[in-house]
């Protein structure tokens, strides 16, 4: 499996793998009434979807969210789709991040831009059932021999490190299981910087902190793939948020769960996370 570098503008706000998440509810929130009804909209007959500025790959293709290309785009339109919106009926806006989580009155239906759902921001804000949750990730730099690994085999005589107490560095330990031991660092950035000192071969991190790292602070990252979760741990889930007690909660929620459940975010997953050129599957 082919490695390849990350283009530079591969910048990410904060902060997916991809794996369809256990639903709760059940059945699709599409109908034209739906789409049609005026309350709990900000538009009636109309969509309103937030995302970030700048919106980066891959969640977002070229900044440019109408496009429906990348995976945050994708998943966007497809939530559109089973609300009974047609394409011509979504419209985008922009926001911070900050300022999509701060409590008050929202310009948008929902927002995506890798928000993790915590109950922390459940006291400001409302999350649909989760669309997303993170997997963690093999990063490295061209130079380094874990730059041609294209299995987790591959990695077994390799020093890999991560900061130490997280789900990185249990997954060093219980996945990829290396000959010398996971090395642990007390931050992400010691981590990063042995990297760029050579002093391991690889890191691993979570998704979203992959494509930045290797996109953003290494000037020859690598994204080497995303490894299977260990057995019992789960990795941050990202939902589509909303304003507080918002009227439409619900029904975006079922929309979500409909998508999980016919296979459709496993599959939008796959196509803008899991290729070779984002970050490959590794076994």
């Amino acid at each position: 499996m082919s490695r390849s570098f990350l283009r530079s503008a591969l910048v990410v706000s904060t902060v997916v793998a991809a794996l369809a998440l256990a639903g709760c509810a059940s059945g699709s929130g599409s109908s034209d009434e739906t789409a049609g009804a005026d309350e709990g909209w900000v538009t009636p007959g109309k969509l309103t979807i937030a995302t970030g500025e700048p919106a980066y790959y891959p969640w977002v293709l070229d900044d440019a969210p109408e496009s429906g290309e990348g995976f945050e785009a994708a998943v966007a339109y497809a939530v559109a789709e089973q609300l009974g919106f047609a394409e011509d009926d979504v419209v985008w806006v922009r926001t911070g991040f900050e300022e999509a989580i701060a409590p008050g009155p929202k310009d948008f239906d929902f927002n995506l831009q890798q928000f993790s759902i915590t109950d922390e921001r459940r006291q400001s804000v409302d999350f649909s059932s989760p669309y997303y949750e993170t997997t963690q990730v093999v990063v490295t730099t061209g130079s380094s021999p874990a730059a041609d690994a294209s299995s987790i085999a591959d990695l077994k005589d390799l020093l890999i490190g991560a900061q130490t107490g997280t789900t990185s560095f249990t997954t060093i330990e219980s996945v990829i299981e290396p000959t010398q031991g996971a090395q642990a660092f007390n931050t992400n950035e010691d981590a990063k910087l042995a990297l760029e000192n050579g002093q391991v071969d690889a890191i691993v991190v979570d998704l979203p902190t992959a494509f930045y790292i290797a996109g953003a602070e290494l000037s020859d990252g690598v994204i080497v793939g995303q490894l299977p979760n260990p057995e019992g741990v789960s990795g941050d889930q990202f939902g589509l948020l909303l304003a507080k007690d918002s009227s439409l909660t619900e029904q975006v929620s079922a929309a979500v769960d409909a998508l999980r459940e016919d296979g459709t975010l496993d599959e939008l997953a796959t196509e803008w996370l899991g290729g070779d050129d984002t970050a490959p599957l590794l076994e």
